[in-house]
């Protein structure tokens, strides 16, 4: 079964929902009423009408049975409320532990907190069925138990030495369906994060041939799920010896002795129906629902709850990205010895890169497709870890801010889009903001600042989408800004006119290039090149690298002329 943390969590997220948990309980007592009296009614029926010869009397105790039914359904609609009482608080308090825990770690993969976010779903999810599921099939199976004994106290050993029996199997099944249940899921978790690196960084493995190597990691991930998933199958299966003895055996048993107890008058012909009534009826289909339910969604949501409460309480293990270091001014980035791959054994993108980017200073990344460079911003922004070495952030308490080539607008209000990383923003600020970078033609156009409205974010062009996400990034209070070619959809002129503003910007800037304007307004230029780096000057480049010259040659040469994009 599920470790301590795992019941643990669910304890603690249980305890502020107690008023709702009793008022369940309450109307699950009143659901027990039918189960609790549907043998002894039928026998009622049978003895005290049908086979006396009074067909109305008979008639009267089923449609007896009957209204309880009705109050039954009127319990389980009143108890709905109740659940959600229960069961919504418990995910917004597990979304909130999860969002900590990925603020809490810079190098958190953001594949990584989906999955959490998935699982969290799957735990509201899991714990409503079990909570509706549960309730019904518990109270069933207590007051049929309690109907067995003030009907027929005779056939109690009948059927609770076979139910007994049933109960030893399936506790002595949980651990292994657990920890194979948790292999499947840990199995998924590796070949998803597999999954996502390759893709990812497509375009990488693309550029370094390792397309092979990232192929056969991810065709051994996904047997290795298939095994676990084909391991969880067998025990899995064993779950129907448990049906047969708690459910099946019982029936038999009492069918075997039904002549003698009759025989010896230990039991009336209404009261064997009775005993039916309650094997049939209540019984059998409640350890079949035991069975299959705490054998699968109760296992299911142990095993999420294990990860949820220890993936979220994991610090960063040595080698990853720690940002607003002590020591370190802020702003300042150092990379030592980094080195990325995509899956083990493949190539790495990144291999024993060192660079130093002084505290507000302006750096251009440049280098051909494929080279690391995006691989190097998530690096930088703590969206991925390094397979070795460490990248160092002085980020203070704001850290960095990432804005890649796809912007991202929102419907809503101009202003909650453009102060999104800063709610704090003042509107003087946001403002000078907007006309710095030549957003005011396109914010006068959406309405304004303050009254403008983004309905359809679709509308507008990838380069005015880019325009705001730039004034937005422009306006956090981030100690480093990583430009992702986030200027591509915008003209050379405007492209100049950001990256100049943003260099003003207090802080550090690093911007991945694609035209060599930006590589000529940067205090510095660093050449990623077979998964190192050498920085230096523009001017000072050119000299030490032939291969810069060439790449500045193949830049000029593929602008038309007339708009090469040079800095005047």
């Amino acid at each position: 079964m599920a470790g301590a943390p795992g019941w643990g969590l669910l304890v603690r997220q249980l305890r502020g929902t107690r008023r709702a948990l009793v008022r369940l309980l309450v109307w699950s007592g009143v659901e027990a009423l039918p189960p609790l009296v549907s043998g002894l009614f039928v026998s009622a029926a049978v003895d005290q009408g049908f086979l006396a010869g009074r067909p109305g009397v008979g008639v009267a105790w089923l449609a007896g049975f009957g209204a309880t039914m009705a109050v039954r359904a009127h319990a389980a609609r009143a108890g709905f409320p109740y659940l959600a009482g229960v069961v919504e608080p418990l995910r917004d308090a597990l979304v909130e532990r999860v969002v900590r825990s990925a603020l809490a770690r810079p190098t958190a993969d953001p594949a990584e907190v989906a999955r959490l976010t998935e699982q969290v779903e799957s735990a509201r999810q899991l714990t409503a069925t079990l909570l509706r599921t549960l309730r019904g099939v518990g109270v069933t199976l207590v007051a049929a138990l309690v109907g067995l004994t003030l009907l027929a106290p005779a056939v109690l050993p009948l059927v609770l030495l076979p139910l007994l029996a049933a109960g030893l199997v399936f506790v002595r099944l949980l651990r292994p369906m657990a920890s194979r249940r948790e292999s499947v899921v840990l199995a998924e978790e590796r070949l998803a994060a597999a999954a996502g690196r390759a893709l990812d960084g497509l375009r990488d493995v693309q550029a370094t041939g390792t397309g092979a190597d990232v192929a056969r990691a991810l065709a051994e991930a996904a047997q290795e799920s298939a095994a676990a998933a084909r391991a969880l199958g067998r025990a899995s299966a064993l779950r129907a010896l448990v049906v047969a003895l708690g459910g099946r055996l019982p029936v038999l048993a009492v069918l075997a002795a039904a002549p003698w107890l009759l025989a010896h008058d230990a039991l009336t012909a209404g009261e064997l129906l009775g005993v039916a009534t309650y094997l049939l009826q209540q019984l059998d289909p409640a350890v079949r629902t035991l069975a299959g339910t705490v054998g699968g969604w109760l296992l299911n949501l142990a095993v999420v709850l294990d990860r949820l409460a220890t993936v979220t309480e994991h610090t960063p293990p040595p080698g990853t990205t720690p940002h607003g270091v002590a020591g370190v001014p802020v702003g300042e980035v150092r990379l030592v010895g980094v080195r990325f791959a995509h899956a083990p054994g493949a190539a790495a993108v990144l291999d024993g890169l060192d660079a130093v980017f002084g505290a507000g200073e302006h750096v251009a990344v440049v280098g051909p497709s494929g080279v690391g460079k995006s691989t190097l911003a998530g690096l930088l922004a703590g969206l991925v870890a390094p397979t070795a070495g460490t990248v160092v952030v002085g980020g203070g308490p704001h850290g960095v801010v990432l804005l890649p080539q796809e912007a991202y607008v929102f419907p809503g209000s101009l202003w909650d889009n453009l102060a999104w990383l800063a709610p704090e923003v003042s509107e003087r600020d946001l403002t000078d903001a907007v006309e710095r970078l030549g957003a005011g033609e396109l914010v006068a156009r959406l309405g304004g600042l303050t009254t403008g409205a983004l309905r359809d974010p679709g509308e507008l062009s990838a380069g005015e989408r880019q325009l705001l996400a730039l004034v937005r990034t422009y306006v956090a209070r981030a100690a480093v800004v990583v430009l992702d070619e986030a200027t591509c959809r915008l003209d050379a002129a405007a492209e100049e006119r950001v990256e100049r503003a943003f260099a003003e910007r207090p802080g550090t800037l690093v911007v991945i290039a694609h035209r060599i304007s930006s590589a000529l307004r940067a205090d510095r230029v660093l050449l990623l090149d077979g998964g190192r780096g050498l920085s230096a000057r523009h001017g000072d480049l050119q000299v030490l690298s032939p291969f810069y010259r060439e790449l500045v040659g193949h830049w000029l040469g593929s602008v038309p002329s007339g708009r090469t994009g040079l800095a005047s």
